[in-house]
């Protein structure tokens, strides 16, 4: 069975608003809400970027039984994983369990803050893999020791550890990511309507849900949503490695400049007529996704 989400972007909305977006969003039914984790906003139109996990636990206890998660964060330069750990805890707490934590390799837009070099691909994703074993090992409460290649941990024990572990649903764009999801991840969290990542999550043993978000801009006027799309998420059409390596919103703004309204909004269901969102819909439901949020 699919089920419906509602996107939070901390790119585009001050941490309030978020948390009522969060209670509007279960009044109405949806299944679950994911919020985006960002340092910075990809383009400064979009003007945001509070700290998640302060508004996960303001969401957590004004909600009742909306599932709630992060898609995604990346626990491994920005931010330790041990850090992460004792956040997602303390949220998978507050929420009753309701809490679940998408993970990725990041982009440099983010995680080029604290000056850390920005690694390759494998290196990304081989940090990622020994970041989710930190994590989990956190999670059982036990007191921890950890010599890995990129992290350590001495004596730690999270006092409040999760009830029960959340689900890790690992993001993934190539086949190296797809398969990573498989082998550590509770799920899949991909990115457009193509069966062929959901085929290699299978093949190589994943079994979990499969997230996937929907762009979407509706509004009376369709000429009006387009230009929407095009001047607050250009972003989304930046080609190839650019949208890992930049390291700022400026440089965005930069690559932006190339992107046409067309290449904006894409295959965006934009306008008041229905059919464009449905059809969007049962593209992602064909190709496998059965987990799918509207942004």
């Amino acid at each position: 069975m699919t089920t419906f989400g509602y996107s939070l972007s901390s790119e585009e909305h001050p941490p309030a608003t978020l948390v009522r977006n969060a209670a509007r969003a279960e009044e109405a039914g949806f299944d679950f809400v994911s919020i985006s984790d960002h340092f910075h906003p990809w383009v400064s139109a979009q003007g945001h970027s509070p700290f998640v996990w302060s508004v996960l636990g303001a969401i957590a206890v004004t909600t009742e039984r909306i599932a709630i998660g992060v898609g995604v964060t990346c626990p491994t330069i920005r931010t330790h994983p041990a850090i992460i750990a004792h956040a997602t805890a303390t949220t998978s707490l507050l929420s009753d369990g309701r809490f679940f934590f998408g993970v990725g390799t990041g982009e440099a837009l983010n995680e080029h803050i604290l000056g850390d070099r920005w690694p390759s691909p494998d290196i990304r994703r081989e940090m990622l893999e020994e970041a989710v074993e930190v994590i989990r090992a956190l999670w059982t409460g036990e007191t921890i020791d950890h010599r890995g290649r990129h992290y350590e941990v001495e004596n730690a024990k999270l006092f409040d550890p999760p009830a029960e572990p959340p689900a890790i649903i690992v993001s993934g764009f190539g086949p190296h990511a797809t398969e990573l999801a498989a082998r550590i991840g509770d799920g899949y969290w991909g990115h457009a309507p193509d069966r062929e990542p959901i085929d290699r999550y299978l093949e190589h043993g994943g079994s979990g849900p499969r997230y996937a978000q929907l762009d979407v801009c509706w509004a009376t006027d369709g000429e009006a949503a387009r230009a929407a799309v095009h001047e607050n998420w250009p972003n989304g059409a930046v080609p190839g490695q650019l949208t890992q390596d930049l390291p700022t919103w400026t440089h965005f703004e930069q690559a932006a400049e190339i992107v046409t309204e067309d290449d904006a909004v894409g295959e965006t269901p934009c306008g008041p007529d229905v059919e464009p969102f449905l059809a969007s819909v049962r593209s992602f439901v064909d190709a496998g996704f059965d987990h799918l949020y509207f942004h």
